[in-house]
């Protein structure tokens, strides 16, 4: 549902908003209480789930969207849970929920009928008091000390990259020794941006956006926007097709066994399908690949076509730092080579983490019938704790916890990890961790089982 955070006038949709909302207060399925508020069936929110014709729930209160073309996390969100229960993603992504919900006494039209059966319900009831318990434990307060030296850490990398091919010269191994810990800081800004997008380092979200544009644009070249816009649809529907970004990406780079047929379908047309039942050989070009190639291309030109001038600056800012200094020592034609192994080796450390959570997973073209916690628990899965592990994964090997709770500081997801599996323990639901070095090798087996 994006974070909610930025400030913005309702004001200028208002009356449009009034006057489509009264005129659905005439329709023969609704139903007014002794309260004289309007109430609506689960059947009749169901049909509005068009770009036209929006409504989605929020804690059993009907909400019509259909003209909030400035929602924060972007309209792709809003379109994902148009006609359906948003109720804990809502409290999952936002984390100022009494400004948040200022903006939405504007489309507020009733609330959802008392007779009407909710499925899971008791399991939603469950993981609201588990959301509870978090706040209770304070698991949603982050530790500066840690943040502090994960950024410092990165920011050393970088600087000692620089400093060993300067001072040490462009013979292989201090060229090798500069590009590992440059790939380092690359990785690990690639997890640290990540805690300040999902608004997890601050209290005040101002503060985890300038430090987001700073990580992710200065730091490593890429849009914040970006990162934000397909980022929260894909943690508002993991693993379902055409809804999380991760399954709309170019043909080449889609892995598993669902979401290739589709593309093979889709592309057969034009007769331009390609060897999926071989992807297991093609991963090892398309995963390195994936950010040199496709994510560096695809942000940049995010920021110029959305014209976000301040994420534009910022990642403009990365690549004249890098061939102001690199092709001081490689020219530049090597400084661009240095770059491409860059991208080549970090690109390959974050497919391997992401897709050893997700890819393996169940994958679905219908998510009407799932509520938050049965979706990300069918969607992913962990990679045992250990603390190279952890520092390697950014913990993300934590990512059905992450999953559930996406604002929650990292360092503290294994803390609420009992409270979770007790609560899958209590619906059958299946809980998978597995040891890093199955978890890569599933990716493989994966793909390698694929058949069209």
């Amino acid at each position: 549902m994006g974070k909610g955070s930025k400030n913005w006038d309702p004001s200028s949709v208002v009356n449009d908003q009034q006057e489509e909302s009264s005129m659905r207060m005439t329709t023969t399925s609704d139903i007014i209480n002794n309260n004289g508020k309007r109430q609506f069936t689960w059947e009749e929110i169901s049909r509005h789930s068009t770009n036209k014709d929006r409504w989605l729930v929020i804690a059993n209160r009907v909400y019509d969207v259909t003209k909030w073309t400035k929602h924060p996390g972007g309209q792709m969100v809003l379109k994902h849970y148009a006609g359906q229960d948003a109720t804990e993603a809502f409290h999952s992504l936002h984390p100022e929920i009494y400004r948040v919900e200022k903006y939405l006494k504007t489309f507020y039209i009733g609330d959802v009928s008392k007779d009407t059966v909710v499925d899971d319900q008791a399991l939603k009831d469950d993981f609201e008091k588990l959301r509870q318990t978090a706040i209770a434990k304070k698991l949603f307060e982050p530790s500066v000390l840690f943040f502090i030296i994960t950024c410092i850490h990165i920011l050393a990398c970088e600087f000692a990259s620089y400093f060993v091919l300067f001072r040490f010269g462009i013979s292989w191994v201090p060229y090798l020794i500069s590009l590992a810990l440059y790939v380092v800081a690359e990785a690990q800004c690639g997890w640290v941006q990540h805690d300040f997008g999902h608004l997890s380092v601050f209290k005040k979200s101002s503060w985890n956006h300038l430090l987001h544009q700073f990580y992710i644009g200065f730091t490593k070249g890429a849009s914040a926007d970006w990162w934000n816009n397909m980022h929260f649809q894909h943690h508002s529907k993991p693993n379902v097709i055409d809804k999380d970004p991760d399954t709309r990406i170019e043909p080449v780079f889609v892995l598993g066994d669902k979401i290739p047929k589709r593309a093979a379908e889709k592309n057969a047309k034009y007769g331009k399908s390609l060897p999926y039942d071989l992807q297991y050989l093609y991963f090892f070009i398309a995963a390195p690949l994936l950010f040199p190639v496709y994510f560096q291309f695809m942000t940049i030109r995010h920021a110029i076509k959305r014209k976000k001038w301040m994420d534009l600056a910022w990642l403009t800012l990365y690549y004249v730092k890098f061939f102001a200094l690199m092709p001081l020592k490689l020219g530049f034609l090597g400084a661009l080579k240095f770059h491409f192994f860059l991208r080549v080796f970090e690109g390959t450390w974050f497919v391997v983490v992401t897709q050893s959570n997700h890819v393996v997973m169940d994958v679905s073209d219908d998510d009407t019938k799932l509520g938050w916690f049965r979706m990300q628990l069918k969607a992913t899965c962990n990679i045992d704790q250990s603390y190279f592990n952890d520092w390697f994964t950014g913990h993300l090997n934590f990512q059905i916890e992450h999953h559930l709770f996406p604002m929650m500081p990292r360092h503290n997801l294994y803390k609420i990890q009992p409270d979770v599996l007790e609560l899958c323990r209590k619906y059958n639901i299946e809980y998978l961790s597995k040891p890093m070095g199955r978890a890569f090798l599933d990716i493989l087996t994966c793909v390698n089982e694929f058949v069209l």
